[in-house]
């Protein structure tokens, strides 16, 4: 008699549970790994290329997401669709100029996350006829377009110019050594800030306003996936 209340209690709670809420996190998780682990080490590579070791020496040039993870930043991912990562660290004065080496490698970041899109979008066209005709197929559509939408988001929300997301170390080098230096010294207070305004909300439309416009402008490449993919196969 144990064993089978100790099997009717198991049997209730797998029909209690969400298997699509697991699912939804999964979908969520995935592509934002991915898009936060380019990210940094897009950073870490062009630091490097600019004579900077340091993300090296500290093995961050890697595509392991562990190595970039920050739980919260993550967290902020999967509930508001934009977020961060751990830093890659940068020392600026390994650069032979020091602030065009920040600002590019604070570029890089962005930019690489608008290469993942326009490639995702792209593969979403490409990939829609096929995986739409199964309900695994198109939950790896929605995977695919995810994954573009969260990398134009994070792309847009680092580019803000509020320390210490890379959108300020872009937008310091164009002023004085000296208040370059001040600023960069205290960028990490800012931070606390940074996590009111988006865990609040305060960010929350004018960063989907530019995050829409960004995927529209962006998905005449899945109309063109969608139109080599008939082309090729579906003649």
């Amino acid at each position: 008699m144990k064993g089978v209340r100790e099997i009717s209690t198991w049997q209730t709670i797998r029909d209690g549970f969400d298997f699509t809420y697991l699912l939804s996190i999964l979908l969520g998780v995935i592509p934002s790994l991915l898009c936060i682990t380019l990210h940094e080490l897009s950073h870490g590579l062009v630091a490097y290329k600019l004579g900077d070791p340091t993300a090296k020496l500290a093995g961050r040039l890697t595509l392991n997401p562990i190595k970039h993870l920050d739980p919260i930043g993550l967290l902020m991912m999967l509930v508001c669709h934009v977020g961060w990562a751990k830093p890659v660290p940068v020392n600026m004065n390994r650069f032979r100029d020091p602030k065009r080496g920040m600002a590019l490698t604070a570029l890089a970041g962005p930019a690489s996350n608008v290469i993942i899109a326009a490639v995702f979008l792209f593969l979403y066209g490409l990939c829609y006829i096929p995986l739409s005709k199964s309900a695994a197929g198109q939950y790896f559509l929605r995977m695919i377009d995810l994954t573009a939408v969260i990398s134009i988001g994070l792309a847009i929300f680092n580019l803000l110019p509020i320390p210490p997301l890379d959108g300020s170390k872009i937008l310091f080098s164009f002023l004085s050594d000296e208040r370059y230096r001040w600023l960069m010294r205290y960028e990490r207070y800012v931070s606390l800030l940074l996590f009111a305004l988006v865990w609040g909300g305060v960010l929350g439309r004018p960063l989907s306003t530019a995050i829409n416009a960004a995927y529209d402008a962006l998905f005449p490449l899945a109309r063109g996936g969608f139109a080599l993919a008939k082309t090729l196969f579906y003649r």
